[in-house]
């Protein structure tokens, strides 16, 4: 079953079963690209700015409470996720979002016909342009989206999981405090550190992204609400952004405010930029952590064997008792699609033209997509890998015991050319630095237990 509607090219035939309109039937058919949508997030975000909308527009006497009303009765129930299926075109589509935002207009104007008891396609009573779209555009409401949903997502889902992962990596560096093992640099052996400091520098370099992303956040506080097709705010009233964007505030419980410029807001993209460059730093800091991780416990008996992962799956189909670090190479991989993502966007930025940038679908997709990658991900690794990890304290120690870098302390007492001749005869005679020092008789036993205690050099007080 069907039901005839038109727009401003023609006449097209909607299925009698869905609450979208002609517009959306034309992108679907038009876009059948990737079969990927804008996730649920947006689209929440989209039914916040209709909601807040058609609210300044009741209050600057422009908009009828009877059309507003319904109106806002059903975008609020696109906020809660009840028509997520009607939304359907593809994240690849029209620039600057047209159809994505006329998706929401038809999915609403029609569920506001609903509950006026009229209806679906009876445009004349409530219009998707002329009432749910009043004193809006695309060029502002995508932008806006993308800005309220990338703040929601990052407020009530990143955030959270990394600082949770924060957390667990400063519980092991304070459980590990004392674990002294060789330092490696070059993949060479170095002087000694203790595995506790090694999970300290995982711990701030992640302290240092959610302080990055955190940043970020109050460019993506700004919403270009009211400033319609190119920044003018032709056909918004007096006063609307100012209403729209304390409605916003309202229904999200976060902290908005209007864009100080808004064709800066219309054409350009540095909220997202600096969003998804921190989003980026997370990521790469990330990838050296869970690299480390993989290196740490290579083996179990020809690698470093320095640690242990927890085992929560077999590692390989022809290798039977194999397990695999698997879920330090999921966060590497999705990792390295935060970077990737940062690169679409950073082109995307880049290409906007003169008032516009066309481009804000994609940035939607690749933005939201990253910070739900590194959502999932990063919980995950807690869960599953980090809470798990357990540390080969006497092997860290004995390793710590055969560096060849111990000749470094050395070094000041008896000069650099003697300490490399005997960092050379304890590699030649497969011995230890210790040994040769006491055979060598250049210090008393005293003297080498005291400046060869790897503790001590680690600059561990005890």
């Amino acid at each position: 079953m069907v039901r005839m509607e038109w727009d401003t090219l023609g006449q097209v035939e909607v299925p009698d079963d869905v609450y979208y309109g002609p517009q959306t039937v034309r992108a679907a058919r038009n876009f059948r690209v990737s079969g990927l949508k804008l996730p649920p997030v947006f689209i929440w975000a989209q039914a916040v700015v209709k909601q807040a909308s058609a609210k300044a527009n009741m209050d600057a006497g422009k908009l009828d409470p009877a059309i507003g009303g319904p109106i806002i009765r059903a975008a609020s129930e696109v906020r809660e996720g009840w028509f997520d299926d009607q939304f359907v075109v593809d994240a690849f589509q029209s620039g600057a979002g047209t159809s994505q935002n006329m998706n929401a207009n038809e999915v609403i104007a029609n569920r506001a016909l609903e509950i006026m008891s009229e209806a679906r396609g009876r445009y004349g009573i409530i219009h998707p342009n002329d009432h749910v779209n009043m004193s809006q555009s695309s060029n502002d409401t995508i932008h806006t989206a993308i800005h309220i949903a990338a703040m929601e997502s990052l407020s009530n889902t990143l955030l959270p999981v990394l600082t949770i992962l924060h957390e667990g990596l400063i519980a092991r560096s304070v459980e590990y405090r004392d674990i002294v093992k060789p330092g490696r640099t070059h993949l060479q052996d170095a002087v000694p550190v203790t595995l506790g400091q090694e999970f300290g520098g995982y711990a701030r370099m992640v302290e240092l992204g959610i302080r990055g992303l955190s940043t970020s956040m109050d460019a993506l506080a700004e919403l270009n609400m009211g400033g319609t097709a190119v920044g003018t705010g032709l056909n918004a009233p007096e006063g609307f952004g100012e209403i729209a964007v304390s409605e916003v505030n309202r229904i999200t419980g976060l902290t908005f405010r209007l864009a100080r410029d808004p064709f800066e807001a219309t054409q350009g993209a540095s909220a997202i930029l600096t969003a998804s460059s921190a989003l980026r730093s997370i990521a790469v800091s990330l990838i050296k952590i869970a690299n480390d991780l993989r290196l740490l416990s290579s083996g179990p008996r020809t690698g470093i064997g320095e640690i242990e992962l927890p085992a929560v799956q077999p590692g390989s189909s022809i290798m039977p008792g194999k397990v695999n670090p698997v879920m330090a190479e999921m966060l590497n991989m999705a990792c390295f699609q935060v970077v990737g993502n940062d690169t679409v966007i950073m082109m995307a930025a880049q290409a906007g033209q003169l008032e516009l940038n066309v481009f804000t679908p994609l940035m939607a997709h690749n933005l939201l997509g990253s910070i739900q990658l590194l959502s999932g991900a990063v919980e995950s690794f807690t869960r599953q890998c980090l809470q798990g990890i357990t540390a080969n304290a006497g092997h860290c120690r004995a390793l710590a015991g055969k560096s060849l870098a111990l000749t470094t302390v050395l070094a000041p007492k008896l000069g650099y050319e003697t300490a490399a001749d005997i960092a050379s005869r304890a590699y030649r005679d497969n011995t230890t630095i210790r040994d040769v020092v006491l055979d060598s008789g250049l210090l008393t036993e005293n003297e080498v237990d005291t400046m060869l205690d790897p503790l001590r050099m680690a600059a561990v007080k005890k």
